[in-house]
This record gives structure tokens, sequence and C-alpha cells, in this order.
């Protein structure tokens, strides 16, 4: 039988970057070669690795170390240091994502983070004091045993890698089909007549694309399970809440008669209070809304 290949890492208090080390390169080994999962803090141990991940003081991706506490660190990259996950990440993203368009949007949105994280860099300003984000180092902390659940670090940790696995796969099927429905969205805004108002026959990605434009203002499109139809207001930035142009205020967190009433609009649904979005019953009354909304 072949022989497995032996992946270690530390034993004890489990974090986000291993588990996800050790998620890829079980994602990378799977169906290819046979492996098993160690957990140790013996030297000696470590020395039997194939790969050995946040531990040992080195980074030698040749000899399969990717440690980064070691003086020093194991690099950086725009400024952000490397934690185990990206040490792992930078080696075997592209093989295990399929292109290098998707590893790298995959390590802006995990790795960065994660490698900020680990390395006791704050990766966000909270803009209300003692108000923070639940981010996946919460969920991992989550699953740490509590004083009163014993030393069960090795049963929580398989869960978790298993757990991180199914978000990375999840990241890296929804980067790929990103990728693909983002060309759509570039094409149809090439094709639109009207480069303010974005209509768009279908779910595709536009949110990051749309914003690298200067004229887009709203998108007419299809709403998710349903038949009716949405205007939805362009941000400049997808994670923040700031719109080109907000929805008329006078159409703020009405509905159905009152709506038309406010719009002219027969077939008009729903408002958001946020004025970012607005539902009709058709596309012609989307679209109607949308063009009211760009002359108000």
């Amino acid at each position: 039988m072949e022989k497995k290949i032996r992946i270690i890492t530390h034993s004890g208090t489990f974090h986000v970057d291993e588990l996800l080390a050790v998620a890829t390169l079980e994602l990378y080994f799977n169906g290819a070669h046979p492996y098993e999962v160690i957990r140790s803090r013996d030297p000696e141990l470590w020395k039997t690795a194939d790969y050995l991940v946040d531990v040992g003081m080195e980074y030698d991706p040749e000899r399969g170390r990717f440690d980064h506490h070691q003086k020093g660190g194991g690099g950086e990259r725009n400024n952000i240091p490397y934690s185990s996950f990206g040490l792992v990440w930078k080696e075997f993203g592209e093989a295990v994502s399929g292109s290098k368009e998707v590893a790298a949007a995959i390590e802006r949105k995990l790795c960065y983070p994660v490698d900020l994280g680990d390395n006791g860099i704050e990766p966000y300003n909270p803009t209300i004091p003692g108000v923070h984000p639940y981010l996946l180092q919460y969920i991992v902390i989550a699953f740490r045993p509590t004083w009163k659940e014993g030393e069960i670090h090795d049963i929580r940790f398989i869960e978790m890698v298993a757990f991180v696995k199914r978000i990375l796969e999840r990241e890296i099927k929804m980067e790929q089909d990103k990728l693909e429905g983002m060309k759509i969205v570039h094409d149809i805004y090439a094709q639109s007549p009207d480069k303010q108002i974005i209509i768009i026959e279908g779910q595709y990605p536009w949110h990051e694309v749309l914003p690298r434009y200067s004229e887009p203002l709203y998108v007419v499109k299809p709403k998710h399970q349903s038949n009716y139809w949405e205007v939805e207001c362009v941000r400049e930035d997808v994670y923040r809440f700031a719109n080109r142009k907000n929805l008329p205020e006078a159409w703020a967190g009405l509905i159905d008669g009152n709506l038309e009433a406010a719009t002219g609009v027969p077939g008009s649904v729903f408002c958001h209070n946020k004025r970012y979005v607005a539902v009709a019953k058709t596309r012609d009354a989307a679209l109607r809304l949308a063009e009211i909304a760009r002359n108000a």
C-alpha cells in the first residue's frame, strides 16, 4: 500500500490559520494520495512530517515546512505578514483552486484577514466602540472546549478542519463562478445603451463590476426566487453602504398602494427604509422606478 503522507501541526488550542492550512493540504491530496493528520508538540515526531504546519520555527516549502513564528517570520506581501495558512496557500492555492485568478481572490478574501489576525494585527477599525463583526476566528473560538468540557481539543480540531474545508470549497466555487459571471456583466455594461441604468436579465454577480465604471447608478434585475423585479443602487464600494444615488426619500419604507401613490408607478411593491432597493411586480415597472429615481 502507498505510504500515507504525514501532515503534522501542534496539539492543544487550535487557531483558524492552521485549520485552514491543514484543510488546504487535505484538498490538495484528497483523492490523489492517502494522508494522515497528526497533532503533537513533540519535536522528534515533527521530524517525521512530510508537511509541518504552524510549528517547527522554519519556513521551507521545498521541505514541507510552513511556520511563521521564527525570528523574522515567514515573510510578507502587501505589508501583510504570512501565517501558516497564507504560506500553505501561497504554495498550493493555485493547484487547489484551479487558477491564479481564483487563488488570488481567495488570498485577498480569506488569507489576508486570517494572516493579519494571527500575527496580532487588527484587520479593521470598529466604527462603534465595542461592536465587532463576527469573524471566522470567533466561530473557531466557539468550538474550542470550555474549562468545563475537558481536554477534547483533538476531537474539536477534527470537526473544525472539516468545517473550514467546506468553507474553503465553497469560497473556491463561488470565486470560480463569480469570475465567469463578472465577464458576462462587463459585456452587459458594454452593450447597454443606457450606462446609468443597467438591466441584467439574471442573477449575475454585478456588485464588484459596475462600480469600476463611472456612470451606473441603478441595476434593474429579477428578484431572487420570485417573479418580481427590483431596482438596486450601485455602490462605490461593495463592502460599504454608501450608494452613488439613493432612491427618493419619499419612497422610504412604503409598500403596495402607498408606494404606487408616491411613485405613480402601478405594480410598485416595496422600497427599503435605507433606500438602496425597491421591488416591483414587472420589469417595466422596475425600470420606470429607476428612471424616476435617476431624475429625482
